[in-house]
């Protein structure tokens, strides 16, 4: 009999947890969502930044602004996938052959930002859940790089097309 009663309560753990691992989580706005994501991801500043670009370090830097963004200031060397399309691109061989890159290996250090900080920390989320381990997201993004380092930044003035820069996706 306490064979039985043991059995059937690891069953019914099993099955609770099962259940609620399954469960989705629900986030009351875009901030908490956020918040959640960056508990799971890493940081670094834009001097931490700097520090590995001029110490040579092999990163693959993503801006995952629009294009629009991107080509009104972008660091030096950083690769353009905005956030909607992320998940589609980075594996996309087509995508870095065209770009003239090697496309990211799964343990690659790949650093990415946004205007403010909030898009690559969920970009970060996602490269993650692909199964990029070695993922870091930029904490206060370009506008802290705009700032710091207003000497350091490219542009891609003939891709404007007329549009003033302006931000997209709220952060």
């Amino acid at each position: 009999m306490k064979n039985i009663t043991r059995t059937t309560i690891l069953a019914m753990l099993f099955i609770s947890l099962m259940v609620s691992c399954n469960q989705k989580q629900n986030y009351s706005n875009v901030d908490e969502m956020v918040n959640v994501a960056a508990l799971n991801t890493k940081g670094v500043n834009v001097e931490q930044l700097m520090e590995k670009i001029d110490n040579g370090e092999m990163i693959l830097l993503l801006d995952v602004r629009e294009p629009n963004e991107y080509n009104a200031g972008y660091i030096p060397g950083a690769v353009n996938i905005p956030r909607g399309v992320l998940e589609f691109k980075i594996s996309n061989e087509s995508f870095w052959e065209e770009a003239m890159l090697y496309m990211p290996l799964p343990d690659e250090e790949i650093i990415v930002y946004c205007r403010k900080g909030k898009r690559s920390i969920l970009a970060a989320q996602t490269l993650q859940q692909l199964g990029y381990s070695n993922i870091t997201y930029v904490t206060d993004g370009w506008k802290k790089w705009e700032m710091t380092y207003p000497l350091i930044q490219e542009k891609n003035l003939d891709n404007l097309h007329h549009d003033d820069g302006a931000e997209v996706g709220g952060c």
